[in-house]
């Protein structure tokens, strides 16, 4: 036991140290990763998107230099400490050696690696499913009541990370009842739990409350936006091709725990798979909402694939052995650790045009992926928006307010604006409308996005001249085409009308 625990140990280290050698320092932070390190700037309750914990992190990100490494760090160790309940799981049942590194390797080398690279709340989602399921597998192994306080605390900071984590808990809860476990319902430590989990929640649920819920608006955009193309098939394709290299590991997950005598106390597993993959199917969900469904899974089938192949090692060099090759042709398109014009040149070399892998949020091919379009651009578009800026003289300058159409865009130039001398960037998009000004004392406005404002939009029609100064030029980064604006010599009616305009949208999310 003792060698196998500084074997999982050492495929923690290792799982630590391989996205530093496979990451590119050319590319630049996400562009949803911008937003979430705006907010660790404008620390608070809940936010417009997501709930408040990774603002934490992006807090202490912001405070140690705002560098890619830290942005990094925290999905990377998440990812760590996801590989190492997984490799407890196994050797709490009994796995050694084999069983750690098959179960462990979906997350070192696999479609794991994407979304442990991102400063998202999905890194977080991942982890307290993940912590969700160990807690109940630990006290089926051992009743402790300990067990059931660990589950409270991971629901109740799962739910200050992503509200999806309520779908794993009702999917937990619901699948004891149909397995003998359903006893668990008559401890009362379980209902001590739960109240430990709501009292940690209840700040961002008051901070939804006391601002009319904007998880609502902000669902019911997603859905209008992205959602509402996914359909049930998509989603279940998803869930296999998502982890294809490991189809056998959590498979056999799955075989163990309904089938298999020594799987039937943690059955309440397979159950609560089903119930997630049923309620993110109803709700058109993305396939990798159900991520943190499988690390359980891989862990239970590298267990009992270990057992079946005790005299067939031919088999488990078969397996990891798949698995690694499959890993490694799939790498490319999982991480960007290549040039973005030499990783379109491989895709166009082996064939994925057309075949809907690079479908983007659009439903149209594009020579990379979305993730990695998204990478790339955003502080030669600063450097843009700052020679203009810069070009103004310096009282103009004084007068002269930056306005971005999209979160993202008003991110990447805050993040790298300092280094330009920039002033404070604007936005009304996402949650950067909670720190938008309520007064202003402006003459001009640097406009920032892809679209020249329409006739109905006043704001824009109060300026005496209008003149697009430059446009971003760059095919491979998503926001290519975007323009820059100058409005000049705004009227006496211009900041009253932009406050009212302000206060009106910001009025929607205050009771």
């Amino acid at each position: 036991m003792q060698k196998a625990n500084r074997f999982l140990y050492l495929l923690a280290l290792i799982k630590f140290l391989l996205p530093l050698f496979l990451q590119r320092g050319f590319y630049q932070p996400h562009r949803d990763e911008f937003l979430y390190l705006a907010e660790g700037r404008h620390m608070a309750w809940g936010y417009l998107e997501v709930p408040p914990l990774l603002s934490v992190f992006s807090w202490l990100t912001n405070h140690l230099g705002g560098g890619l490494f830290w942005i990094k760090l925290w999905p990377n160790l998440a990812s760590v400490c996801v590989l190492l309940l997984a490799g407890k799981i196994i050797l709490s049942l009994g796995g050694k050696r084999f069983a750690l590194l098959l179960g462990c390797l979906p997350i070192m080398i696999g479609g794991y690696l994407r979304l442990f690279y991102l400063l998202q709340p999905n890194f977080l989602d991942v982890l307290f499913w993940t912590l969700l399921f160990f807690s109940i597998v630990r006290y089926i192994q051992f009743p402790q009541t300990k067990w059931l306080y660990v589950f409270g605390v991971a629901a109740g900071l799962g739910m200050l990370s992503k509200y999806s984590v309520a779908f794993c808990m009702i999917s937990i809860l619901a699948a004891l009842l149909l397995t003998p476990q359903r006893r668990i319902f008559l401890n009362k430590h379980l209902y001590g739990a739960a109240l430990l989990a709501g009292l940690i929640f209840l700040p961002n649920a008051l901070w939804q409350y006391n601002h009319n819920f904007p998880i609502v608006n902000h669902m019911q955009e997603l859905h209008d936006q992205q959602l509402h193309y996914n359909g049930p098939l998509d989603f279940i394709k998803g869930q296999l091709l998502m982890n294809l290299p490991f189809l056998p590991i959590w498979l056999s997950g799955l075989f163990f725990v309904f089938f298999h005598p020594g799987g039937k106390p943690y059955r309440f597993v397979g159950w609560s798979w089903f119930f997630i993959v049923i309620i993110l199917t109803v709700l058109q969900g993305k396939d990798y909402y159900a991520a943190g469904a499988y690390p359980v899974l891989f862990a239970l089938g590298a267990f009992f694939l270990e057992q079946l192949t005790t005299r067939l090692i031919w088999v488990r060099y078969l397996l990891a052995g798949t698995a690694v090759a499959l890993s490694l042709i799939a790498l490319p398109l999982i991480l960007p650790i290549a040039m973005p014009d030499q990783l379109a040149a491989y895709y166009r070399a082996i064939g994925l045009e057309g075949s809907g892998v690079l479908k983007w949020e659009d439903q149209q091919q594009h020579p990379l992926p979305q993730d990695f379009a998204d990478m790339v651009g955003w502080r030669e578009m600063t450097q843009q928006a700052a020679r203009i800026y810069h070009s103004l003289p310096p009282e103009e300058q004084k007068q002269t307010m930056i306005y971005c159409r999209g979160y993202f865009t008003a991110g990447a130039l805050s993040y790298y604006g300092k280094l330009y001398n920039l002033p404070e960037v604007h936005s009304d998009n996402a949650s950067f409308l909670f720190w938008m000004p309520d007064t202003y004392n402006i003459r001009h406005l640097l406009f920032v996005g892809h679209n020249i404002p329409k006739k109905d939009d006043l704001v824009f029609q109060q300026f005496e001249k209008q003149t697009v100064v430059d446009s971003v030029n760059m095919p491979l980064f998503r926001e290519t085409g975007t323009k820059f604006i100058l409005y000049e010599r705004g009227n006496d009616s211009v900041n009253g009308m932009i406050g009212r305009i302000i206060r009106t949208k910001k009025e929607k999310f205050s009771r």
